[in-house]
């Protein structure tokens, strides 16, 4: 008995004073976790849309030359040429400088104004990814947490089977109990070493979880301080999360932006049918052949205005027009989807809060009655009205016990944090305030 609480203790007793918290753990996250590192290189890419949106509306320069070897051969059937004229070899190149300056150009207004939103969409891209970092690094922390609770009950449960096994075995040998009795605390204890080696198992599965999020082993955390009280939801009322979900949650601006840029796409397939107006000029050098003058140089620029009028495009223009209303539409379905979404989230996610804080109330008040019993059996091993059998069962149950509630305090907090994203409004000021209830000192 000895040497197993020895064993127990060992991994605690070997672990530093301070372990780290959740908002360590959730900065470590920041700078190490893979799939946040690529939203916040997704979301500097999409801000580029901004200025290639600009682009459109700004003058563009471009320089062109050209360098040609003639080899021409002239024939003329009324008069005979000179050698001079009939063979021509010559080079000719050329250089020109164009400045375009777009004076009405519909669709790249339209292009500008979709970038805005675009921007805005990336950065509500990142916004999401940073509330996913959060649950994820929550859920990984209080995994660990929870799998060594469940760890230390499974072990307080061996060591009470083995303490029957060793009376079962003595009694038999002294003959107050049959061998029926020996073998069933055997199979019991085979049984709990089989769910000892399933709980490390899983608490090592669970570890690894985390080191995925962080890059690296994860070390001690912190649990939860004997004393931590859990807070209801503000406002209280079920219908207020659910009206801000539908109008906050980062899903639905998202979506909200993903219609604009649709509705927007409408108007700059339209603009297709739409004349353009640029402000032109060049600048430019030739050096050509002419047959009567020889190689002449020529200097020359110019300025003026062009207009296109599209005619006729094949059905091109109508048909993108089509697309992108048909593409408008289907936004308008997806947006009502991210709403409804929003609005089940929010209320499966109060509904876990509510229901958590009455398991934890509950749960608070079972460990506070196992522990009195656990006291009775051990006061009454004493006075000799109950045997160590009884007081170690009633420790097992303490530890089941306290197990239970760790689950339904993590699933509670977990639900809070979901009900914060549900609505758009979760942030690190969230992961400081559950980290407020971790005691460092209290190595998992």
């Amino acid at each position: 008995m000895k040497k197993l609480v020895w064993l127990m203790a060992y991994p605690l007793l070997a672990s530093p004073l301070f372990a780290a918290d959740l908002i360590q753990v959730y900065r470590e996250a920041q700078d190490n976790d893979s799939t946040y590192g690529a939203a916040r290189a997704t979301l500097d890419a999409g801000r580029e849309r901004m200025p290639q949106g600009r682009a459109g509306l700004l003058p563009s320069l471009t320089l062109s030359g050209n360098s040609v070897w003639n080899d021409n051969t002239l024939d003329s059937r009324s008069q005979t040429l000179p050698p001079n004229l009939k063979n021509q070899r010559y080079n000719s190149n050329g250089y020109q400088v164009t400045l375009s300056q777009p004076l009405f150009r519909w669709q790249n207004w339209v292009t500008y104004d979709q970038s805005k939103m675009q921007v805005a969409q990336a950065e509500g891209n990142f916004a999401q990814a940073r509330q996913d970092l959060i649950l994820r690094v929550a859920q990984a922390y209080f995994d660990v947490l929870y799998a060594n609770e469940s760890l230390v009950a499974v072990r307080a449960n061996k060591a009470a089977i083995a303490q029957q096994l060793e009376s079962a075995k003595k009694n038999f040998e002294v003959g107050t109990a049959t061998i029926t009795d020996t073998h069933e605390a055997q199979a019991r204890y085979d049984l709990a070493v089989a769910q000892e080696i399933a709980a490390e198992s899983d608490y090592e599965i669970k570890r690894r979880a985390l080191q995925s999020i962080l890059g690296k082993e994860p070390g001690a955390l912190a649990g939860l301080r004997k004393e931590a009280e859990l807070s209801p939801p503000d406002p209280s009322s079920m219908s207020a999360w659910v009206a801000a979900a539908e109008k906050d949650s980062i899903t639905v601006q998202i979506q909200q932006l993903a219609a604009d840029i649709a509705a927007r796409e409408v108007d700059k397939q339209r603009a297709g049918h739409y004349p353009t107006v640029d402000l032109v000029a060049n600048y430019g050098h030739s050096k050509s052949f002419a047959s009567t003058l020889g190689m002449l140089d020529t200097d020359y620029q110019n300025v003026g205005v062009q207009l296109n009028i599209p005619l006729y495009l094949g059905g091109q223009v109508v048909s993108r027009e089509r697309e992108a209303a048909a593409n408008r539409m289907a936004a308008q379905s997806n947006l009502e989807t991210a709403r409804r979404g929003a609005a089940l989230a929010s209320q499966q996610s109060y509904l876990g809060v509510a229901s958590g804080l009455a398991q934890v109330r509950a749960l608070k008040a079972a460990l506070v009655s196992s522990q009195s019993a656990l006291e009775s059996n051990k006061l009454g091993y004493e006075v000799g009205v109950r045997i160590n059998i009884d007081v170690l069962n009633a420790e097992n149950q303490v530890y089941v016990t306290r197990r239970d509630l760790a689950k339904a305090t993590y699933d509670t907090l977990m639900a809070q944090l979901r009900l914060k994203a549900a609505v758009g409004a979760l942030g690190e000021e969230d992961v400081a305030r559950i980290n407020a209830l971790l005691d460092p000192t209290n190595v998992q």
